[in-house]
């Protein structure tokens, strides 16, 4: 971890106030693990009722009230409306299948934030909810901070970590495999510190936000990713350009169908020849 992040934690939260906030919170966690045992006894969520999601009277259920507002200092959720509380209590087993899959100790952290949340409406995407959800039920393993969206966390990591952070292949992995993979090495940089060690993963993140706010920026994976998209679009258009002058030369009976597949496949597995073959058929015009 770099040096100034250090010298900034060993000032950080000076009155404890911070301190107190979050060991509320996580005793609000334990009501909550309580009331829900499922890491537990599993069989228990074979219990959880439509009213736990959302009520008959249009009210959120226990259950989301405690992972929205009540336990909103171990991780803030951004959540508008009540429709995805509607969704979830109109798929009700489906939800309980992906809670089976969120305490199950055989699963990765990956395997569990990969699991077929999106087939519930907002709740796929980035998976917030479900992160948060993964985070309550994991908590004692201590693997996972209460960072949810993925560019923060990588923002995060980039921003305390001395060295290179993302291997080549990171934007070929899995939502899970980033989001196991990010708390790995931020945890591992907390963990380098005499000063953070002994600090609880969730006064980690209060830390993090509070002193490195994150700016409305893309992240270095997701500037890559955004410039691969655009190499991607560009190389459609001009494919879609190529068949265009294709299918021209066949309607003319300037080639064969048979030469318009050959020309067709030299263009998509030969890059470098593409302009030298694109001039070439623009001739036979």
């Amino acid at each position: 971890m770099k040096a100034d992040v250090i010298d900034k934690a060993k000032t950080f939260d000076s009155t404890g106030t911070i301190k107190r906030l979050v060991e509320e919170s996580l005793g609000r966690l334990q009501e909550f693990r309580k009331k829900y045992p499922f890491t537990e006894d599993p069989t228990q969520i074979d219990k959880l009722t439509a009213d736990d999601i959302f009520t008959n009277t249009n009210e959120m259920g226990d259950f989301f009230c405690y992972i929205e507002h009540r336990l909103k200092e171990i991780g803030h959720l951004a959540i508008y409306g009540s429709q995805v509380y509607k969704n979830i209590k109109a798929q009700l087993d489906e939800f309980k299948k992906l809670l089976y899959i969120s305490v199950d100790k055989k699963k990765s952290i990956a395997e569990k934030v990969d699991a077929p949340w999106r087939e519930i409406k907002k709740l796929g995407g980035d998976s917030h909810i479900a992160k948060k959800i993964i985070f309550c039920f994991n908590y004692e393993t201590k693997q996972l901070t209460p960072i949810f969206k993925t560019e923060h966390i990588e923002y995060f990591l980039q921003t305390i970590s001395e060295e290179k952070c993302f291997p080549p292949r990171y934007n070929n992995m899995s939502l899970g495999e980033k989001y196991e993979f990010l708390n790995e090495k931020l945890i591992e940089a907390k963990q380098s510190s005499q000063i953070t060690k002994p600090w609880e993963n969730t006064y980690f993140g209060w830390f993090l936000y509070q002193t490195y706010p994150p700016p409305k920026m893309p992240t270095v994976p997701m500037q890559k990713k955004k410039v691969e998209e655009k190499i991607e679009l560009e190389q459609k258009h001009q494919f879609r350009d190529f068949n265009n002058l294709l299918n021209d030369l066949r309607g003319r009976e300037k080639i064969s169908a048979e030469e318009r597949r050959e020309y067709s496949n030299s263009w998509l597995k030969n890059p470098e020849a593409r302009q030298i073959l694109t001039q070439k058929l623009v001739k036979l015009k």
